[in-house]
């Protein structure tokens, strides 16, 4: 049987934290919020926005998986000197805090009313956040997409919603993986209601915001209305938006007698263009149209009295140039951005949403995004040092190679030291002091002690 020795001393295993720690203080994220949200509290002695986000921010990259989680965590963060956090109280208090009024909105044609929640000053910090980061370029061309996605939530003004559930079904938009805003909306909102609203809210945003062109945009059958549309073409150079299809549409696709081959993702389809005259009055928009033999179960193609039976899809767009391979190979790339809604759901805590009303929910979301976007910036930064981590790493294999590492902070010599017991983590504090601005607030300096570990001692300036 294994012998097991319990020791008192303050040792975490968290030891990678404390560097990400550094770099949210180093980016400025305190007086950044305080700048847009405003002050907390008047006495002066409340924990600040930024401490409030730092200290949700610092659970989920140490594996927390709901505001709880928190209290589990915060004696570790205190463990760095000169640190002082919230817990899941406080935090949970100050989310509250930011919530803003929903907008209703009352459908022409059921009478029904519909609340909105736009979050305006959220979603400007988080473009901000964005721009102090250097994630997106000012004055890019940037392609963005939008999509709503169904989040589940037994709360209690959630609606019941065609996705046999009650919740929310909020709408994202996000540039190349990054999230640049999202509006929230009640469960049982048809997506299209109000949707021309929502977006020219954040297209102006972002574009005011980011100081970018939008270049093309993509989207759903969700987005494909005649308000939408007109909204979208105002605010971006192209289109691609994918059609609703109708059997009139069908017949008339039947018809068409000038098809080419082509192979799409491995599999081959045919492909042909028409033009659209009749969506918007002086308006003439091209359909990409792609139609691909239906195959049962065994790989046979099925067939009527007519021949061969085959499935329709269309994309709408205003580019007249580009072939319909290129029109449809970017349309299906949009595949990438809807991978936001799996990272927030199992990584950043939307499948748990800790609150009992959309608007309060909206802000959790809105922070757990402002959360991911930090994190692409530490991964893409830290899988340079840490070779088991790439730029398209999850935050499970984040934590592990980088996060979970055995430290202890020591005082010695007038310095605090942290005492990092890891080979890995050498090359990441190394070289960093003199030669990089952003770890300019804490001079790292690694030496090998006597029992094979490194020290890495950190001089609190």
């Amino acid at each position: 049987m294994t012998k097991v020795a319990i020791k008192n001393e303050n040792i975490t295993s968290f030891g990678g934290i404390y560097h990400i720690m550094d770099v949210f203080s180093k980016l400025g994220f305190e007086k950044l919020t305080e700048s847009v949200l405003g002050k907390r509290g008047s006495s002066g002695k409340a924990f600040s926005h930024g401490s409030i986000f730092g200290s949700l921010f610092f659970s989920y990259l140490c594996g927390g998986d709901c505001l709880e989680d928190i209290n589990a965590l915060t004696g570790q963060f205190r463990q760095r000197p000169g640190t002082l956090l919230p817990g899941a109280d406080t935090v949970g208090r100050g989310l509250k805090e930011l919530a803003e009024e929903n907008i209703i909105y009352k459908s022409e044609t059921s009478g029904k009313s519909y609340s909105f929640n736009t979050a305006q000053k959220l979603n400007t910090l988080l473009l901000r956040m964005i721009r102090r980061m250097g994630l997106i370029k000012v004055g890019s061309h940037v392609d963005l997409d939008f999509d709503h996605q169904f989040i589940p939530a037994h709360k209690f003004d959630a609606k019941y919603s065609y996705k046999q559930d009650f919740g929310y079904f909020p709408g994202w938009a996000s540039i190349g993986g990054i999230i640049v805003g999202g509006e929230n909306r009640d469960g049982n909102t048809n997506v299209r209601f109000h949707q021309e609203d929502t977006l020219r809210r954040i297209m102006d945003r972002v574009t005011s915001e980011l100081g970018v062109v939008i270049e093309r945009f993509r989207a759903d059958c969700g987005s494909f209305s005649k308000e939408i549309i007109q909204t979208v073409e105002q605010r971006c150079n192209t289109f691609y938006i994918r059609a609703a299809n109708c059997d009139s549409r069908c017949e008339d696709f039947r018809r068409l007698k000038e098809w080419k081959s082509v192979e799409v993702g491995y599999e081959k389809c045919d492909v042909t263009s028409v033009s659209m005259d009749n969506l918007i009055e002086g308006k003439s928009y091209r359909l990409v149209v792609q139609r691909s033999p239906l195959k049962d179960k065994d790989g046979k193609l099925q067939t009527d009295m007519f021949g061969v039976i085959y499935t329709y899809r269309c994309i709408l767009t205003n580019n007249r140039t580009s072939t319909e391979k290129d029109i449809i190979t970017f349309y299906n790339e949009r595949g990438a951005s809807e991978k936001n809604f799996d990272i927030q759901n199992n990584d950043f805590g939307w499948s748990h949403l800790p609150f009992s009303f959309m608007a309060e929910n909206m802000v959790f979301m809105m922070v757990t995004a402002m959360l991911k976007n930090f994190y692409l910036y530490l991964v893409r930064h830290i899988s340079d040092k840490v070779k088991p981590l790439k730029k398209t790493s999850r935050l499970k294999a984040f934590i592990l190679h980088f996060v979970s590492v055995p430290a202890k902070w020591v005082r010695t010599g007038r310095q605090n030291v942290l005492n990092l017991y890891s080979h890995s983590l050498k090359t990441i504090f190394q070289h960093k002091a003199c030669t990089n601005k952003l770890y300019a607030d804490s001079f790292y300096k690694v030496q090998k002690n006597s029992h094979s570990s490194f020290e890495v001692i950190c001089c609190r300036r």
